[in-house]
């Protein structure tokens, strides 16, 4: 119910009443098991999260796992376009940021994996949120797709890069 209400209208604008008085709750029951809305928004994402990590085979590809994430974004389009543009976009970072992160972690597999993962990851997530903050008008997929091409080749060349260089574990990067 509350993702259909953001595909109504912004989260800012969305109370606690509201919510109960669709579902036909009373705000005791609201309260015994969420805090406020964040804590809806945030369980939605992290169910999300699930949703789109189970779905993601250890032998896809890289654009097929951000595919299948774009492809929720691309179902709840103005939901989440409306947290996009809400004081919750964080969230909304959050989420892709480690969808991003777990699909590259899942096809990088060497010793210098968490440089490459995070540099993926954080390019990945960047290019995802400027796609949402354009409205989702181009083809999503398709420019996943074209990043794939255009990067073709790059995380393996790289991991062959890194057999030539001295181990250094690279302590950097954010923790999602």
């Amino acid at each position: 119910v509350f993702i259909e209400m953001l595909d109504e209208r912004p989260f800012d604008e969305i109370t606690v009443t509201d919510l109960v008085t669709r579902c036909e709750i009373n705000r005791k029951t609201f309260y015994y098991y969420y805090q406020d809305l964040y804590a809806v928004l945030t369980e939605i994402f992290e169910s999300e999260l699930e949703t789109v990590l189970g779905g993601v085979k250890e032998h896809v590809t890289w654009e097929e796992g951000i595919a299948q994430a774009m492809q929720i974004a691309l179902r709840h389009k103005r939901a989440v376009y409306h947290v996009y543009h809400s004081m919750q976009r964080e969230s909304l970072e959050k989420y892709l940021y480690n969808v991003a992160g777990e699909v590259m972690r899942r096809y990088v597999e060497q010793e210098d994996k968490n440089i490459i993962a995070q540099f993926y990851q954080s390019a990945l997530t960047e290019m995802v949120l400027n796609w949402i903050g354009q409205g989702m008008k181009e083809d999503g997929l398709e420019m996943i797709t074209r990043i794939g091409q255009l990067f073709d080749g790059n995380i393996r060349a790289s991991l062959k890069r890194s057999e030539n260089l001295p181990v250094r574990p690279w302590k950097g990067g954010r923790e999602a």
